[in-house]
């Protein structure tokens, strides 16, 4: 009984709360959907009040930039304005200019056919005027053929030499002032040049020979360079190429050669092999090969300080080993490294004196006789090889070609290129500086004289002061002082072209008049 009243008691009050809860729970929806709704109205009302406001600033900015291109294009507008006006003033001009040039060329027009017909009438008067005259002349002509028994065609003939004469007479005359005048001042500031530059360079020169002197402690050591059956001294002349010399000179021991590299090396060599006291052909060749290599490296350092000494930089090393080179060289008999050194700084001495870049020109005159030191198997003249030389290494092109043109084997291109061949010269030219062989001095001197008597009107020719000057005799019927001073600058100028030889040769031309009375 107590289950049964409970199950239905349990059941209302199920259906009671679900109604509770049910109820509730609807008034609670509607609520929240109000507020709902209140919320979505008020941000719609939000965002219509924003998108008003946005919608306004826009407006505002494009407003603002309308007004900007309007001011922009107004502005445009009225300088083109400006400019159609000034082009309409200058149209304007032309035009007025124009009508007073059309006006002025009117006139001058009339002026011109006013003075044409002046020029035709005047014309025709002188016209007039020419035949009287040449009819006079005519009867005039006659006058004189009769009178001085020659024909017009010899009287003009005789008037034309005369006249010929006299012109080359004055012409000559002329032409040796301005000579004078130009050599004067040219050989006084080339001779200031070239003193001041002899003067800054202080140089020694020394004849190369052929021979190199060892000396030995005792002349029991000869017996042993010599060997056994000769075959020490055959070992070291093979290796080295030098021929050694035992004679009886006391402690001394002789190494002959030309090349002056070898002989060094032979020098070096025997002087080691002298103190080691090991003298047999493995220990002669052991040492030479040492030597080689030592004076080869020695060659590097001796053209590094060459450049050192003369402030030059940024040279190819095969060109420094060449530089090197020199030091073993020599061109008659004046060593050739010297020679170079003294021709760089002559060579910058001159070219400071002129303005020209002295570095520039220091370069050019070490370099000029760099192909005097190529391998003897590459034919062809010195300066060309050095030419092709220092174009390999990228040299400047002044250098290269001053290098390539100091004998005038091409043409020069730049005054750095004489600067060198004057500073060779000098450096060559000099008393000491080099040898000459006494056959090839006698030609010299013979050739000189050949060649100034080979000129009309010489009489005699005397080669004097070991061929720096050549005295010409001339006669005097025959050249007058006119001719005289252009027959110096010839026999000069083919000098120039056709000999060769150190420093410069004066050219004396000596015209006399001897008369001779007797006494009795």
């Amino acid at each position: 009984m107590d289950l049964i009243i409970l199950i239905p008691m349990i059941a209302i009050l199920l259906a009671l709360f679900f109604y509770l809860g049910w109820w509730f729970n609807s008034k609670t929806g509607k609520k929240s959907i109000v507020s709902a709704e209140a919320r979505a109205e008020q941000i719609i009302q939000d965002a219509q009040k924003e998108a008003n406001n946005i919608k306004r600033e826009k407006l505002l900015e494009v407003k603002d930039e309308w007004y900007k291109k309007k001011v922009e294009f107004d502005n445009e507008v009225n300088q083109k304005k400006q400019k159609l006006a000034n082009l309409e003033k200058q149209l304007l001009a032309r035009e007025e200019n124009s009508e007073k040039r059309y006006d002025l060329i009117i006139q001058k027009e009339r002026e011109v056919r006013k003075l044409e017909k002046e020029l035709s009438d005047l014309k025709l008067s002188l016209d007039k005027r020419s035949e009287e005259i040449k009819k006079l002349e005519a009867e005039q002509n006659e006058r004189l053929e009769k009178i001085s028994g020659l024909t017009s065609d010899e009287a003009k003939k005789i008037l034309i030499n005369n006249m010929i004469d006299e012109a080359k007479a004055d012409a000559a005359q002329i032409i040796k002032e301005i000579y004078d005048k130009a050599k004067a001042d040219a050989k006084k500031e080339a001779q200031k040049i070239i003193v001041q530059a002899i003067q800054r360079t202080a140089a020694d020169h020394s004849i190369e020979s052929t021979v190199s002197v060892v000396q030995i402690q005792n002349d029991e050591m000869k017996g042993r360079i010599i060997g056994k059956e000769g075959r020490n001294i055959r070992a070291f002349e093979a290796v080295t190429g030098v021929d050694v010399i035992v004679d009886d000179t006391p402690e001394a021991v002789i190494l002959s050669s030309f090349d002056q590299f070898r002989r060094e090396i032979a020098r070096v060599s025997l002087e080691r092999l002298i103190a080691d006291g090991r003298i047999h052909p493995a220990r002669i060749e052991e040492v030479v090969q040492k030597t080689t290599q030592e004076l080869e490296e020695e060659i590097l350092r001796e053209g590094e300080n060459t450049l050192m000494q003369l402030g030059l930089h940024n040279m190819h090393p095969e060109l420094v080993k060449h530089i090197g080179k020199m030091k073993y060289r020599s061109s008659y008999g004046q060593n050739l490294l010297q020679h170079s050194i003294e021709v760089a700084y002559l060579t910058g001495i001159m070219a400071a004196e002129l303005g020209l870049d002295p570095v520039l020109a220091k370069r050019a005159g070490l370099l000029h006789d760099v192909g005097k030191t190529v391998d003897k198997s590459i034919e062809g003249p010195h300066a060309l090889i050095g030419y092709d030389l220092t174009k390999k290494y990228k040299e400047h092109p002044i250098v290269v070609n001053a290098v390539g043109s100091h004998h005038e084997d091409i043409e020069m291109e730049h005054p750095i290129a004489a600067l060198v061949q004057s500073a060779d010269a000098i450096s060559g030219a000099r008393p000491g500086a080099r040898r000459e062989p006494l056959e090839s001095y006698v030609k010299r001197l013979e050739n000189l004289e050949t060649l100034a008597r080979s000129f009309e009107g010489v009489a005699k020719t005397y080669a004097i002061q070991a061929g720096r000057e050549i005295r010409v005799v001339v006669e005097n019927d025959k050249v007058d002082d006119v001719v005289a001073d252009r027959l110096a600058r010839e026999i000069a100028q083919k000098i120039e072209e056709e000999m060769e030889y150190p420093g410069q040769i004066k050219v004396t031309v000596i015209r006399e008049v001897r008369k001779i009375a007797i006494a009795k």
